[in-house]
């Protein structure tokens, strides 16, 4: 009896100090709610996190392109990115690469907002983008 009270205390212990791990989440925004919160662009930094190629061949104006599948993408993204005070607005080509940026950079401590359907979905609803 004793060793399974041990037992479920370390469980717990566990479970707390899991618990303050760093938040890894980020928030999922449509293209609505993404152009409502890149208007403020004082404390908001566009990412993204496309290839250089696809990045010049069209992307939402004001953007910062670091690309994703780089080795050094957390490097640059210290370097180029306010930790505090800014939430990062992040899109990629249709969701996917940005999902995972987004998750990269919120366990960081970013705060980081993605584009659901990426820049497809910005340009299917019509919504500007520049070379």
């Amino acid at each position: 009896m004793k060793k399974i009270i041990a037992f479920l205390l370390a469980l717990v212990g566990l479970n707390t100090a899991c618990g303050q791990v760093q938040d890894t989440t980020f928030e999922n925004t449509d293209v609505n709610g993404f152009a409502g919160l890149i208007t403020d662009t004082a404390s908001v930094v566009i990412l993204d996190v496309r290839t250089p190629g696809e990045f010049a061949g069209g992307h939402i104006a004001g953007a910062v392109n670091i690309d994703q599948g780089s080795d050094d993408f957390m490097e640059q993204a210290r370097q180029q990115l306010p930790l505090h005070d800014a939430t990062i607005a992040v899109y990629c080509r249709s969701g996917k690469r940005s999902a995972s940026a987004a998750r990269r950079l919120a366990a960081a401590g970013y705060r980081v907002v993605n584009l659901e359907g990426g820049i497809m979905a910005w340009t299917a609803a019509s919504q500007p983008v520049t070379e």
